[in-house]
C-alpha cells in the first residue's frame, strides 16, 4: 500500500501504528493509516481485514 520510502510497517507488525497518517478526521475521532488501519481516538483499531482491536485501557494510577 505504501508508495514512499521507507515503507510503513505492515499491519501484522508489532509497530503497525507507526505507519503514516493518510487521512485524519479529528472531528469524527478517527484516522486512516497508510497500511490500511483505521485508528480511533479512544485507541481502538479497525484492521484492513475487518478485525477489531479493542480499546487499550490502562489502570488508574493509585493516589
Amino acid at each position: 500500500m505504501c508508495a514512499h520510502q521507507p515503507p510503513c510497517p505492515l499491519v501484522a507488525s508489532p509497530d503497525h501504528l507507526a505507519a503514516r497518517t493518510v487521512s485524519a478526521h479529528p472531528e469524527q475521532g478517527w484516522s486512516l493509516l497508510c497500511n490500511g488501519t483505521i485508528v480511533f481516538d479512544d485507541t481502538g483499531e479497525l484492521l484492513p481485514d475487518g478485525r477489531v482491536v479493542g480499546v487499550a485501557r490502562t489502570p488508574a494510577m493509585a493516589a
